[in-house]
């Protein structure tokens, strides 16, 4: 594969505010990296060739511009081995633990050794690879957690459904826990063929149903146990109706991807939506989460 790399130099106080909005605005395929030590801070993206690095950064410049969020200098452009780009990418990627579960580098797989009873989900950053880091993943990740400790010898029977399923690695990971019936769906395809070979890395092709699907298609005739959203919060605002409706009595909703000015507003509109439901939140940095949980009867 022949890559190449657009790499510029942002303003250290703007990384939060530019993480913000490329996550708003749905802008794949860029990353931020900050040194906090040496005050620095860039905007990365990886591309397939040169062209298609130039107008991805044509495409971004004048977002970041609009937002007041322009970079400090023009970007540095450069070819780059895929096998350069994983090195790099491992000085900002460690292993992180959630309960029994762990997410570690695939790199580590020789020396890490988990614990009696824990379970590992391995992970490459490749391309198109999430790697869990950010904040609304994470929330996502603890609520899985904790549910799948609550149901004890029960969580083999539950169903789970990841929306908007992006790398699967919440999918994936509810398979781990012990969830037998789990299925993830995104709306572009590239995400689910990415999906499908970190299910084959961690020696669980097939354990997953992943297909592709938007919140209408991928939703309609399911009831879900534990359904997983972590998508933005207006996207999830405008579709509050099919979300809860494919709850099944019992179930949990975990919503993620909810900017922390934004958790009262998006809690407004579901708890408008179903009223009987509990209704709990988190925020972890400039993030929140929503956990619903749906009445039995």
């Amino acid at each position: 594969m022949s890559l190449f790399e657009t790499k510029a130099e942002i303003f250290p106080e703007a990384v939060d505010a530019i993480d913000d909005l490329l996550l708003e605005l749905g802008v794949e395929g860029w990353s931020l990296l900050q040194d906090v030590i040496v005050q620095r801070a860039w905007i990365v993206g990886i591309f397939e060739g040169e062209a298609e690095a130039r107008a991805r950064w044509a495409e971004l410049k004048p977002l970041l511009a609009a937002a007041g969020l322009a970079p400090a200098v023009e970007p540095e452009w450069r070819a780059l081995a895929d096998q350069v780009w994983r090195d790099s990418y491992k000085a900002h990627f460690k292993a992180s633990r959630f309960g029994r579960l762990h997410w570690v580098p695939v790199w580590e797989r020789e020396k890490f050794k988990p614990g009696s009873g824990e379970v590992v989900i391995w992970l490459d950053p490749g391309l198109a690879f999430g790697t869990g880091n950010h904040e609304t993943t994470r929330l996502c990740c603890e609520r899985l957690v904790t549910l799948a400790e609550r149901a004890g010898g029960q969580v083999a029977t539950m169903r789970v459904v990841d929306a908007g399923c992006g790398s699967g690695i919440l999918a994936l990971s509810a398979v781990k826990l012990g969830f037998k019936n789990v299925a993830g769906f995104d709306n572009d395809p590239e995400a689910v063929r990415v999906s499908e070979e970190n299910a084959a890395l961690n020696g669980i092709a097939g354990a997953v149903t992943f297909f592709t699907g938007d919140l209408v298609s991928g939703l309609a005739g399911r009831q879900a146990d534990v359904l997983l959203a972590n998508i933005q919060a207006d996207v999830l605002m405008r579709f509050a109706g099919e979300l809860t409706a494919a709850v099944a009595p019992g179930g949990a909703l975990v919503l993620s991807g909810i900017l922390a000015i934004e958790l009262e507003r998006v809690r407004a509109v579901f708890a408008g939506a179903v009223p009987a439901w509990k209704i709990e939140s988190r925020v972890m940095g400039e993030w929140s989460d929503l956990a619903l949980t749906k009445p039995i009867f």
